[in-house]
């Protein structure tokens, strides 16, 4: 088992360089910020299409296969899952359902004596009948509200996780952070640390893929074992895995110790005394064309993506 390549969470793919990896990262990180905030309030065509623009962009821009396809067929199955389960779970409310529609429907089908009347009663004849139990087969129960709950979640899942996945794919960490500098300038008028708080986050997304590799070193290790789990019984497999987590937590503490170390040895006395510029940030043709796009995308949003 490889978790830096079966579990691609938060690694930048280097090879093949695709047109989402030249965008400037303040343009990706602003469509990744509507992503996550244009679901607010939003309708459930408007989640849909956006599970559909992620696929269809992660096509687009032909990412390999090998990269993707492993990891968004089991988000796709997890959203899946969650729909299902949602949709025949009670939906929360503990009343009774009534019909719209009286018990004596003959009294919308008489004749009016009136001619302003005659439309109306023409209209409540043509509708359809409701209703709220949308499927019902022993305890399997779906009605509107579980239904909305079902798709409103498996989408919110399936957009954050993935959104969030294809930005750090298609994005180094040193431009992101210089992105996210760049757009935090005027908050050093509060005094804010704007260079301390990239730096942090630099560390962070560099030492992602250490700490899937500390988790994956212990698996093996435990796995070359060939421990028997029945002998052990739930006490005793408790109690192993949580000398595990213990030497887990033991070897990514000496990791950040030894980046500690190596910063300091290396003259490291302040982030605005040691600043690296890793990427010249100036805006193309093509930024501004993500730019219209984006700007299109909250016009569609306002006009017709609104719940209320």
């Amino acid at each position: 088992m490889d978790l830096l390549r079966s579990l691609p969470l938060g690694l930048y793919l280097e090879q093949p360089q695709t047109w989402l990896h030249k965008i400037d990262p303040r343009v990706k990180f602003a469509w990744l910020m509507s992503f996550l905030t244009s679901y607010t309030f939003a309708t459930n065509e408007w989640r849909l299409l956006l599970v559909a623009v992620l696929i269809i962009v992660t096509l687009v821009a032909r990412i390999p296969q090998r990269v993707w396809k492993q990891q968004m067929v089991w988000l796709l199955m997890l959203s899946f899952f969650v729909f299902i389960i949602t949709a025949a779970s009670p939906d929360g409310l503990g009343i009774d359902y009534q019909p719209r529609l009286p018990t004596n429907e003959q009294v919308f089908t008489q004749p009016s004596t009136t001619n302003t009347t005659q439309p109306i009663s023409k209209a409540i004849i043509n509708n359809q009948k409701y209703s709220y139990t949308l499927f019902q087969a022993g305890p399997v129960k779906v009605t509107r509200r579980s239904l909305d709950l079902a798709v409103r979640l498996s989408t919110i899942l399936f957009t954050v996780i993935y959104s969030t996945n294809l930005y750090l794919l298609t994005t180094a960490p040193e431009e992101i952070t210089s992105g996210i500098e760049s757009l935090m300038q005027p908050l050093r008028r509060l005094k804010l640390p704007v260079t301390e708080i990239t730096l942090t986050l630099t560390l962070s997304l560099r030492f992602i893929p250490l700490v899937l590799e500390e988790v994956q070193n212990l698996i093996r290790s435990v796995m070359t074992r060939a421990i028997n789990w029945k002998k052990l019984g739930l006490k005793g497999a408790v109690k192993l895995w949580m000398i595990v987590a213990e030497r887990l937590l033991e070897n990514l503490l000496l990791r950040a110790e030894q980046m500690a170390n190596a910063m300091m040895v290396r003259g490291f006395t302040s982030p605005n005394g040691h600043r690296v510029v890793w990427h010249d940030l100036r805006l193309q043709a093509r930024d501004w064309l993500a730019i219209a796009a984006l700007t299109l995308f909250w016009g569609v949003r306002v006009v017709s993506g609104n719940r209320f």
